[in-house]
Formats: structure tokens, sequence, C-alpha cells
């Protein structure tokens, strides 16, 4: 049985399942500068702490060494309504194709769903195949965001740039070149913005 953790236990544990969701668990540098201490070993008190509690598990020859040991307690399952492109365009489905626990704190936005990511051409900017995404359809896309599409009947993941006659859609990957949609292209339609990454941690990147 977990017992009760102190308010800045809580903290520490919340902030540690946040960066669970953007698919790796912080540092204790990471911790440190979140919570502005100065000296590590505090940081290293509270963790030791937390440990005790039976809430995490630690490794210490891993700088990313922090593992949650109930995560039953701390992920509900979220349906995965699609595959997007991180590459060529790929068929969009209009019902869940699969489901994954997402952490109790990745507050998902209203009307936010999620998809998986298929593809290389996101790499460097840390999106791999596998990822998840959160997507917020009820956001207006500013220039530099990631953007989930629908193009031609296919879904894709791209950074978004308005120009004045045409939508640029770019990849984080030399590889591929930008998609150019005219601004009378009437096969295009922007279906939300990208507010989140999940990573599961079994995965390895690289």
């Amino acid at each position: 049985m977990s017992k009760q953790l102190t308010q800045i236990q809580q903290r520490i544990l919340d902030f540690i399942i946040e960066m669970k969701v953007k698919g790796f668990v912080p540092t204790l540098a990471e911790i440190a500068d979140k919570f502005g201490y100065k000296n590590r070993s505090t940081v290293q008190q509270h963790l030791q702490a937390i440990e005790r509690k039976g809430y995490i598990k630690r490794n210490p020859k891993l700088a990313r060494g922090i593992e949650l040991t109930i995560e039953d307690k701390f992920f509900i399952p979220r349906p995965i309504l699609g595959e997007v492109a991180a590459g060529n365009p790929l068929t969009i489905y209009p019902d869940a194709i699969d489901s994954i626990e997402l952490p109790t704190i990745a507050r998902m936005p209203k009307d936010s769903f999620l998809l998986k990511v298929k593809g290389d051409s996101l790499k460097d900017a840390y999106i791999f195949s596998g990822d998840i995404v959160i997507v917020n359809p009820n956001l207006e896309p500013n220039d530099g965001h990631f953007v989930a599409a629908i193009l031609d009947d296919a879904a894709v993941v791209k950074r978004f740039y308005k120009k004045p006659d045409r939508i640029e859609l770019h990849s984080e990957n030399p590889e591929y070149e930008p998609i150019i949609i005219e601004s009378n292209y009437p096969r295009f339609k922007i279906v939300g913005v990208v507010v989140g990454i999940y990573r599961s941690m079994e995965r390895k990147v690289g």
C-alpha cells in the first residue's frame, strides 16, 4: 500500500508523470531546475522518500532512471483514432484503431483526439514513428505549429507555414520536400494543432 505524499513530493511526482507524457522521465538536473533547487541532494532526498512510499523505482546508473511502479493508478485508456503520416500521406480511419493508456495528468483539451505517427519525416523534431500525438481541433495554427491535416483523403502531420498564396507543410528531415498547397485547393483541411506527444518508455529511439 502506497503512503501519502507530502505536497512537494506530489508536485515532483506529477512533474515526473507529465514529462513521461512527453516521452521521457526527467533527470535530477531537470527536477532541480523545475523546482528551483540549487542542490541536487535535495531532489535526491525527495525522490528517496517517493520511492520508499512505493510510487517510483530508480536506477542510479541511468540519467533518466526513474520508473513509475504503480502505473495503473496514474494511467487511463484513451482511443487512438487513426494513423497520421510523418512522411507520405496515409489513409485516416473513422473509428478507433487502437488504444493507449495515458497518464491522468495528461489533461486532454476539449474535443481533442489521439493519432499514431508513422514515418520518419519529423525525426529531427524528436517525433518518431510509433509516437502518439494529441491533436486539438479547436486551435487555429500559427507558423511553426505542428498540425494534423487531410490532403486528398489522406492524413499527414507536418510543420505549418502560411504564405500569401499558399500553405506549406514542412518536414523535419532533409530527405523530404515541403508539401505545397495552393490557397484554392479544395481537398485540403487542417483538422487540428498538435499540443502534446506521448512516447512509450519501453520503445528505444535512435
